[in-house]
């Protein structure tokens, strides 16, 4: 049955032909154009509905951990700060609820499902140097209309595969459009005078495990920079804003194993291993390896950390990032297996950084 008016059919149209014209007049990417003409890319991408784009119903679990079939393909996560590009089979696909993995060799992601609101293929046109190739992907998004992770094919994927899964999987519902809602402002922290530090600091040193910092922020109302802010001094030092190109372009001189963690509202996706070819191009700073990619802009990074979390197996050592909201850009961590302490090269590098002027002056 329709959901959506004649008119509003129109005004779908009309977003669709602004969102090409924009793609094509400013030869910018989805996520910009979409911006250039004031919505949102998931807004961009539903108004192709029914030519560029094929919903898919809404059944996330079950329709996600269908991937693996897709064979080795492109695994995409970003935020408004950095963009993570994986090559690679999805693997080991498991769930809880609406709390999923996927644990393959190269693509490790931690998923959230009870994010997502919008699911569709898409199969475009796009230009590689003076020829035009097809191009089809899974697109994934929130009820904000942000993009939560997308799955390119490569020229080796199972395009088969992908066909059967996009017939299996079609919504009956293929008129263009999605329902959004607004961003909500970002949270204003408590005042610090309101929180139990001590009763918070407490709490850090008694830490087993990296994953018991997510319940420490519920328990104690606070957020991950006040967090930051009120623990314990000897585990975190606040630094400058150059060490997230520091640490990369050394990790990638001595081959250093690292992890590099990106994440939005609905996932988290994961590389570990070396990295090799680091690149600044203006305000994006870059990996450029085979099989990873990260762009991250440097100029919006507002703090950087670096953070102690004890654990059964020692501390572990992290590099955190934040833009100006207190969202997290990236965290970067020394390569390490559960039951294993942490490189101690990595540690060294991490607390080598140096310290940010405002704590070098204190």
């Amino acid at each position: 049955m329709p959901t959506t008016s004649p008119s509003k059919q129109r005004d779908q149209q009309q977003l669709r032909a602004d969102f090409l014209n924009a793609k094509r007049e400013q030869k910018l990417r989805n996520r910009d154009a979409a911006a250039a003409i004031g919505i949102t890319e998931g807004e961009a991408i539903a108004a192709c509905v029914g030519i560029e784009a094929i919903r898919l119903m809404p059944r996330f679990v079950e329709l996600f951990e269908e991937v693996p079939l897709l064979g080795p393909v492109m695994a995409l996560t970003r935020n408004d700060s950095a963009v993570h590009e994986k090559d690679g089979t999805y693997q080991k696909m498991s769930h809880n609820d609406l709390v999923g993995l996927a644990l393959g060799e190269a693509i490790d992601l931690r998923i959230f499902y009870k994010q997502w609101r919008f699911a569709c293929a898409v199969i475009e046109e796009i230009a590689r140097g003076a020829e035009k190739t097809t191009q089809k992907s899974l697109q994934f998004y929130d009820l904000h209309g942000e993009a939560v992770h997308k799955v390119f094919l490569r020229e080796h994927s199972n395009h088969e595969a992908f066909d059967a899964l996009v017939a299996r999987w079609r919504d009956p519902d293929q008129q263009p459009g999605m329902k959004v809602e607004p961003v909500p402002p970002a949270a204003i922290d408590s005042p610090d005078s309101e929180i139990d530090g001590d009763g918070f600091r407490a709490a850090w040193k008694g830490m087993t495990d990296t994953h018991q910092f997510f319940g420490l922020l519920r328990d104690f109302g606070v957020s991950r920079t006040q967090a930051l802010r009120l623990a314990p001094p000897q585990f975190v030092r606040q630094v400058d804003n150059s060490a997230t190109r520091s640490i990369l372009e050394q990790a990638a001189a001595s081959a250093l194993p690292i992890m590099v963690f990106v994440a939005n509202r609905g996932m988290i996706q994961i590389h570990s291993g070396a990295v090799a070819n680091v690149k600044v191009m203006g305000p994006w700073l870059n990996i450029l390896d085979p099989g990873f990619n990260l762009h991250l802009r440097e100029d919006l990074i507002a703090s950087s950390w670096v953070v102690s979390k004890p654990t059964s197996d020692g501390e572990v050592t992290s590099l955190e990032v934040f833009d100006h909201d207190g969202n997290t850009i990236a965290m970067l961590f020394g390569v390490r297996k559960p039951g294993q302490p942490e490189l101690t090269a990595w540690r060294a590098a991490a607390l080598s950084l140096p310290l940010a002027a405002s704590m070098a002056e204190a």
